[in-house]
């Protein structure tokens, strides 16, 4: 297969953690990979790392600047990642919207600061990036967007008192953030669908799990390897794939 024939993937916070592991994930497939990071060279050990795992006529892995919490004219925006991705491959078929950000006070201490910390990043970050993306996936045959949620971000399983695993006390912001993305996806979705130039887009929120990353210390029952696994099944879905919904690895979730 041509470097030209190959779909085009762009994970965000793809440097490490969950996001690694879904750029490795749709390399192996034979994709081509773009890991977005905050952190350039990150990105760039990220890539050459995958890469290396490749076989010598494999995909390419490349990393691009990516500040999903840039706005504007602020280095590292979406928009600017989103012209280096235009220049070089014209199209993106699939766009996982990864990178987030965890913020940990208990909800009687929450304070305007720390809701507008994790929804800049979870939610306004998504937005950023989908904006910025849209004219490419436009290009695409079958583009798909995969929303990285939480199982947190459930109302009926949080009003349950559902045991999501850590220190669920604390996770109000992080939890009203990803519930914000889940509605972001759903709107994404009935706009898509009544436009005819976007209604080949899917889009759909997945949670991973509490995986053990560095953004939780490391204290996730699950691993990364089984975290990004729906994530890479979900992105990869021919014209069977759902859209509009919200989903673990075992199916749908309720809202």
């Amino acid at each position: 297969m041509g470097s030209s024939d190959r779909r085009v993937a762009l994970v965000t916070g793809g440097n490490r953690g969950i996001g690694r592991e879904v750029a490795r994930r749709l390399a192996e497939a034979g994709l081509t990979v773009v890991i977005g990071a905050r952190d350039l060279a990150a990105g760039e050990r990220a890539a050459k790392g995958i890469q290396d795992e490749l076989t010598v006529d494999g995909p390419e892995v490349i990393a691009v600047h990516l500040d999903v919490a840039a706005r504007d004219d602020e280095f590292g925006n979406a928009h600017s990642a989103a012209e280096e991705i235009s220049r070089r491959y014209g199209r993106l078929d699939i766009l996982i919207n990864n990178a987030g950000r965890m913020v940990e006070v208990r909800p009687q201490d929450i304070i305007g600061k720390d809701l507008e910390a994790a929804f800049i990043t979870n939610v306004g970050g998504v937005a950023e990036t989908t904006h910025a993306c849209l004219p490419l996936l436009k290009q695409a045959e079958a583009p798909r967007i995969v929303n990285v949620s939480s199982t947190t971000a459930s109302l009926k399983l949080t009003a349950e008192d559902k045991d999501f695993g850590g220190d669920h006390s604390v996770r109000a912001a992080y939890s009203t953030s990803k519930a914000a993305l889940n509605m972001l996806t759903l709107h994404y979705n009935k706009a898509f669908q009544a436009d005819e130039s976007l209604s080949h887009i899917k889009v759909n929120a997945i949670t991973p799990g509490y995986v053990a990353t560095e953004m939780n210390r490391g204290l996730g029952a699950r691993t990364v390897e089984q975290g990004a696994r729906a994530l890479v099944a979900l992105a990869l879905r021919g014209e069977d794939s759902p859209t509009g919904g919200y989903f673990n690895e075992d199916g749908p979730l309720p809202w």
